[in-house]
């Protein structure tokens, strides 16, 4: 029976082969093709023996399906059919079963030759037969399994109940067709919206070009365009901030614009160029600049009259008030000349009594300051030095002790850092006694620093409208009383005084003023400057001569003689003598005073006539220790020696120059000590 089924599933698809292997105790064959024995080679040019019952087994169900579909609807379709080409599959059987190689074809003794090499795994392998041999499970009749058997005939009602599945089919058929036809009817419209889309794309992208050409037209245009329009109109704004507006920094502004609409004009209307637009313009901004110009003078003349103010500080007006409205001087000078230079006129004039009133009262509380008077009497030839104390009025009174030869801290002046005046409240409160340097320094000072401050306000405000000489002259007119206040104030300072030291300070102080103003760009002032100059080099040449002529005076009064007497040459001294003590002071302050002077000054010629007046003296006097040459010479040596310790200190060109000349001197005289 299991051959006959194995032989008809070979000529047909027969549906009920995979019943053939259900109850088959031998496990399932892999997908490979290979047998339930796993065998170390396969069977060469043959087709594994599963493959006839797998084809029969995976394809049972839908070949069943298709063959009765075949048959219902009467197809000519031929069926396919797969040829075994394998060795006799009776042969085979009869190899497991035992039977002798003796009755195999020869096909089945290949086959079987190539089988027998079986390993012994193949062997330990249980089969579950259910007590029966293989021959008796071959012969053994098949249960019928539900569902799967051959085909045979179907009956009446079996078309009947199988109708009604088809019509239920053909129904859903037909309902997918009809869905089908209104997914084409949508898809078509669909497809039709596209076309007018696309369509309404191209159009837009035309539209866009155009326009896109259009806007770059009128950037053209309005790039050529816009400067002519602009110059040829004014806004309303611009014509209410200039009558009614307050005066701040946007209203600068706005004068600006309209003096570039102004240019503007001139410069269409010169150039034969104007249109009716430009016509219709030049009224307006002639009435608009001259509404400017009448507010800006208001508006300077009224910051001009603040200036005039009890207790005003000048400086805080210039730079809140004038120096952030320098723009409108210069529209104003453009524009109307003959009145910016009224208004300036009436700044330099209110400005120079400013700085007259405020110098004058500034120079009256310096005057209270007490000073040392130092008189013909502080000279070096003059033993008889007495102290004073004056004010620089006419009235004396007695002062505290000084020292006119020596120069202390009073150069402190000059290495202080403090850079700011006295002022007026303590000068006047002041009640210590001071040398000539100290009014002289402090009102020097403070013209200096207005002086600066009015330079710079006037190169700021005024310019570029006015040139730089202009300012200059501008400049020398507001200070001319200040300056000739502060040349007679130093007139006052050194007329009668004879200290050395103090005018030199004051020569310094000067020049260290002239740096500053160099170094601040403050050309102006230099005038002044070198004007006090000339007032201080005479009369320090004048007290440095008159110096020198006391010690001649003194020279000549000496003995031309030793004393004859043994008293009178016991009370000789070989000690160093009084005019030697304030000689090597007073040029000790002259050589600090001087470490970076040069060769051309006046002090250095003034300096060195005096060194030779001093050393005559020195060597006339010697003359009284007559034949005592030893002791003579002790008295140079002990006074060159001392003015040489007085002046070690010294630094610069001229005190090396000294120290080696009364080095030299000392040296002369050095075995005598």
């Amino acid at each position: 029976m299991w051959l006959d089924r194995l032989a008809g599933q070979s000529t047909s698809p027969a549906p009920s082969q995979p019943g053939s292997r259900s109850y088959s105790p031998a496990p399932r064959r892999t997908p490979s093709g290979l047998g339930p024995y796993i065998t170390s080679q396969q069977r060469p040019g043959v087709t594994p023996r599963s493959s006839s019952l797998s084809l029969a087994s995976s394809e049972s169900s839908a070949s069943s399906f298709l063959a009765s579909s075949r048959r219902a609807n009467g197809s000519s379709l031929k069926e396919s059919r797969t040829i075994y080409t394998g060795p006799d599959p009776l042969d085979v059987l009869n190899t497991f079963l035992g039977d002798d190689k003796k009755n195999a074809t020869p096909a089945t003794k290949s086959a079987v030759d190539s089988v027998s090499s079986i390993s012994p795994e193949d062997f330990r392998l249980e089969f579950d037969f259910g007590g029966l041999s293989i021959r008796e499970l071959a012969l053994s009749e098949e249960s019928p399994i539900e569902g799967i058997g051959a085909y045979r005939p179907q009956a009446a009602e079996e078309y009947e109940r199988d109708k009604t599945k088809f019509e239920d089919l053909h129904r859903s058929i037909r309902a997918c067709d009809e869905v089908l036809s209104s997914v084409e009817t949508n898809l078509t419209s669909f497809r039709n919206d596209l076309a007018t889309v696309s369509a309404d794309i191209e159009t837009l992208q035309a539209r866009s070009t155009a326009l896109n050409v259009r806007l770059e037209n009128r950037k053209a245009v309005e790039k050529g365009l816009g400067p002519v329009v602009e110059e040829i109109s004014v806004s309303p704004t611009i014509v209410s901030k200039i009558a009614d507006g307050h005066i701040d920094e946007s209203w600068v502004k706005v004068v600006a614009e309209i003096d570039k609409r102004a240019t503007a004009y001139k410069k269409s209307i010169s150039g034969a160029q104007g249109s009716k637009g430009l016509q219709d313009l030049g009224p307006l901004l002639e009435k608009l600049v001259l509404k400017a110009i009448e507010r800006i003078r208001d508006f300077l003349v009224a910051q001009v009259k603040a200036l005039r103010s009890p207790h005003i500080n000048a400086q805080i007006i210039q730079q809140q008030n004038f120096l952030k409205f320098k723009d409108l001087y210069s529209f104003l000078h453009k524009h109307h000349s003959a009145l910016a230079d009224e208004i300036c006129l009436a700044y330099m004039n209110t400005m120079r009594w400013y700085y007259a009133n405020q110098f004058a009262r500034y120079e009256n509380a310096l005057r209270k300051i007490k000073l040392h008077l130092l008189d013909k009497t502080d000279v070096l030839g003059n033993e008889d030095t007495s102290r004073k104390g004056t004010v620089l009025s006419s009235s004396k009174i007695a002062g505290p002790p000084h020292d006119a030869f020596n120069l202390g801290r009073r150069i402190d002046l000059l290495r202080t850092n403090n850079q700011s005046a006295l002022s007026s409240y303590l000068a006047e409160e002041d009640q210590s006694t001071h040398y000539l340097e100290v009014p002289f320094r402090n009102f020097n000072l403070a013209i200096v620093d207005n002086a600066t401050a009015e330079y710079t306000f006037l190169a700021s405000f005024f310019s570029p409208a006015l040139s730089y000489s202009t300012i200059s002259r501008h400049f020398t007119y507001i200070f001319d009383p200040t300056f000739q206040l502060g040349q007679t104030l130093t007139k006052t300072l050194i007329a009668d005084t004879y200290d050395a030291i103090g005018v030199l300070l004051a020569v310094r102080l000067n020049q260290h003023l002239q740096f500053e103003l160099q170094r601040r760009k403050v050309p102006a002032a230099d005038g002044y400057l070198n004007g006090t100059a000339m007032l201080l080099w005479p009369r320090l040449q004048f007290i440095m001569n008159a110096h020198c002529e006391s010690v001649r005076a003194l020279t000549t009064t000496l003995p031309t003689r030793a004393p004859t007497s043994k008293t009178e040459q016991g009370k000789l001294s070989a000690a160093p003598h009084v005019c030697t003590q304030r000689f090597g002071q007073l040029v000790q302050g002259i050589l600090a005073l001087s470490t970076e002077a040069g060769d051309d000054e006046p002090v250095v010629t003034s300096l060195r006539r005096l060194r030779s007046e001093m050393e005559a003296f020195l060597t006339k006097y010697s003359v009284v220790f007559g034949t005592d040459k030893r002791k003579r010479e002790r008295f140079l040596y002990n006074n060159y020696s001392l003015i040489l310790t007085i002046i070690s200190d010294t630094h610069g060109k001229l005190a090396e120059e000294e120290q080696e000349h009364f080095e030299g001197l000392k040296t002369a005289f050095q075995e005598a000590a």
